[in-house]
């Protein structure tokens, strides 16, 4: 691909003339909404365009191909990736159509639309979407990296719900995937990220859920060790009604956290179970037992209240992930990760995630796709922010964490978590045969490379 050349200005005032939508280069007004979610990352387009429609996606595909410029895309900014100035930043947050089909269960969502928006909507007809921990993301990314929430062990991966994309190719064409009219992108759409085109909208099916016995149960540090085992063994035996993640918090004085919590290392052992309460109280008992609580929040809760979870953190932050999978969480895997980073080890990390998986995750969904790990029984995930006194030994400390569980790994990961466009870290998203497939398709729908950029995987 040519970089752009010395006519790029003239065509991107022509692009931003045929858009219903804006296009603001750098010092203009609405550049500034480049600026993803981790503003960790380096993120200076040529031009961002805030699209107002899905035309105007395409038509910015299509002036990129002409200027040989690159095109990517951000809705919330969650899971951003480097950009640079030989690419096109499409903005998708104002494509906000929203309709629930109260009868069917099915949803017609925008790119820009995010999952909290979805559960209000949902809620007064029981309608529950297959959201992640944390609500303020948006639909698309998380759908189309395949998607991992509180109840995916009972229900399986998010886009596994999906009818329909409607995507933007390498050619500027808007067209309509679903399973029967283009199995093979439609299967590359669902854990593919952002590979084979821009998605502007998504139809998906939603649950029947309308509450469900869920939250989090706190520990001070001084348990960390008995809670950790307990949970190791809890969790193995659970089936798949019933969902958990245990971490290691350490958060910050900031408003919102709460007082027993803030400052302090602290545990969580989350649980959401779609069982009857009564049952899922029974089965939560064992860790209510294992050590004193500090708060207890696990109780009957409206689905649409799933955020509370996990209680994610909303602000944006300067953060850096590092994450791996597990095939076995056993007593040596346990005392590495407390060893690690638990309240010894002066670890840098403001979250420590340990998620169970299995269940549903393990077998395959009504249609093909590009989920690779089925086989993991773990995941884990460290979240750290990149502001002093730490900011130097995050990204040194996660790198050290994911070593020394290397005995355990499956050397995976997962579309949605620790984002990267470095190649060694896709080539541990897919499996070799996947990668290659999905690189070959990209190839088939953008041999002009367009969307060579960011998460994305290709030949060569």
């Amino acid at each position: 691909m040519t970089v752009v050349d010395s006519a790029s200005p003239d065509l991107l005032v022509s692009l931003a003339a045929a858009l219903t939508g804006t296009l603001s280069r750098p010092g203009e007004p609405g550049y500034e909404r480049s600026v993803p979610w981790n503003v960790a990352v380096p993120v200076d387009p040529v031009a961002v365009v805030a699209a107002a429609t899905a035309d105007d996606v395409a038509a910015t595909v299509r002036a990129a191909r002409e200027a040989g410029l690159r095109v990517a895309v951000q809705a919330t900014g969650h899971g951003a990736v480097r950009i640079g100035p030989d690419t096109i930043l499409v903005l998708t947050g104002d494509l906000d159509e929203l309709t629930i089909d109260p009868d069917t269960r099915v949803a017609r969502l925008g790119a820009g639309v995010r999952w909290q928006q979805v559960l209000d909507a949902g809620a007064p007809s029981g309608s529950a979407p297959l959201c992640g921990s944390s609500p303020n993301t948006g639909v698309t990314g998380f759908l189309t990296g395949g998607g991992i929430g509180p109840v995916a062990r009972t229900y399986g991966v998010s886009s596994s719900r999906v009818r329909a994309f409607d995507l933007v190719t390498g050619d500027g064409t808007l067209r309509r995937v679903t399973p029967d009219t283009d199995a093979d992108l439609f299967r590359g759409l669902c854990g593919g990220k952002s590979t084979l085109g821009i998605v502007t909208a998504v139809e998906t099916e939603l649950l029947p859920i309308a509450e469900f016995y869920a939250g989090a149960l706190y520990y001070d540090d001084r348990h960390a060790a008995a809670v950790l085992e307990a949970w190791r063994v809890w969790s193995a035996t659970l089936t798949e009604e019933h969902n958990t993640s245990l971490a290691f918090l350490q958060l910050p004085p900031l408003p919102g956290v709460p007082e027993p919590l803030a400052g302090k290392f602290v545990v969580a052992v989350r649980f959401a179970s779609v069982a009857e309460p009564g049952i899922a109280a029974d089965v939560l008992a064992p860790m209510r037992a294992a050590a004193p609580t500090v708060i207890d929040t696990v109780t009957t809760i409206p689905y649409a209240a799933v955020g509370s979870v996990h209680a994610d953190p909303v602000d944006p932050m300067p953060t850096r992930e590092a994450t791996t999978m597990l095939r076995v969480f056993d007593e040596e895997a346990a005392a590495t990760v407390l060893v690690m980073t638990g309240p010894a080890s002066s670890s840098p990390q403001v979250i420590v995630e340990l998620r169970l998986l299995g269940g549903a995750l393990g077998r395959p969904g009504p249609h093909p796709d590009v989920y690779c790990h089925r086989e993991a029984a773990y995941s884990l995930l460290c979240i750290g922010v990149l502001a002093p006194p730490v900011a130097d030994a995050v990204i040194a400390h996660g790198e050290a964490v994911v070593e020394a569980l290397a005995p355990w790994s499956t050397g995976g990961a997962l579309p949605n978590f620790a984002a990267s466009d470095d190649p060694a870290h896709l080539a541990r998203v897919y499996d070799e045969d996947t990668r290659a497939w999905l690189g070959a398709l990209a190839e088939q729908h953008d041999p002009a490379g367009i969307f060579r950029v960011g998460q994305v995987v290709r030949l060569g």
